[in-house]
């Protein structure tokens, strides 16, 4: 069971508190971030926030003040007290703007994947169409497994994360239909090299490592994939992956409230 420090939702046009709803399920847009320390830091916020409104706007989900509004219902809902170690969730929809906290989960090393045939609506987004995603999270311990999203035995992304597959000491991420998160994104500028391709399921025993990045996992090396008999042959990449985000996170700056 998820447990909750906070929900709340209120008003889009006038930020008015009201009953709270998670949205799932409905047509909007949202971003998880990690909050952690005292000072609360909250790990790559201003992309998360630009790229929500972004999406928004493509939903046809605009108001002027909306990032304004976004900051202010963050800054009344965190607190300078508080040593957090927590997921910020902000999920917009047309009628309301909804903020909810929830103890981030670290991945264990010995984690595993499970592939499913599944593809979100508009992946390329991060919506709010994501019931089914979490009807397979909420029969596993996410801090040791998670669901690989196939289709037309393509593997694209999973449940939680992007995903980065390892051969020969190169990179390779998906060619299409999935969401690029701002870790991902992040990794991409400290990386040469991240190659696109089709990453088809008949062909995962060929490479060396997976690797698992997004706000909720942060780096996590899957151990196997027991469906196809695939079992991880080193941890090389993983621990460089794993040096850079230890350093984003130290340079990260306090939130400012």
């Amino acid at each position: 069971m998820v447990i909750h420090l906070l929900k709340k939702s209120y008003l889009l046009k006038n930020l008015k508190e009201t009953k709270f709803r998670d949205l799932w399920g409905d047509y909007g847009i949202f971003t998880t971030m990690w909050i952690y320390g005292k000072p609360p830091k909250i790990l790559f916020k201003d992309d998360h926030i630009k790229n929500l409104i972004s999406s928004l706007k493509d939903y046809g989900i605009e108001k002027k003040s909306i990032k304004k509004d976004i900051f202010k219902l963050i800054n009344i809902n965190l607190s300078k007290k508080i040593v957090y170690n927590h997921l910020l969730r902000v999920a917009v929809n047309k009628r309301i703007i909804s903020i909810s906290l929830r103890k981030r989960i670290p991945p264990k090393l010995e984690f595993d994947l499970k592939l499913i045939r599944l593809i979100r609506e508009k992946p390329n987004y991060k919506n709010l169409k994501y019931k089914k995603i979490l009807y397979h999270l909420s029969k596993m311990d996410n801090s040791k497994s998670d669901i690989g999203l196939v289709n037309n035995n393509k593997i694209l992304e999973t449940g939680t994360s992007n995903i980065i597959f390892v051969k020969n000491e190169k990179l390779f991420t998906p060619k299409k239909d999935y969401y690029e998160g701002n870790t991902l994104k992040f990794f991409k500028k400290k990386f040469k090299k991240i190659i696109k391709k089709d990453i088809f399921i008949q062909d995962i025993k060929k490479y060396d490592e997976i690797i698992l990045i997004g706000s909720g996992k942060g780096v996590a090396s899957v151990r196997s994939v027991k469906q196809f008999n695939w079992n991880r042959k080193n941890l090389n990449q993983y621990k460089k992956f794993s040096k850079l985000y230890l350093s984003a996170i130290q340079r990260c700056k306090s939130h400012k409230f």
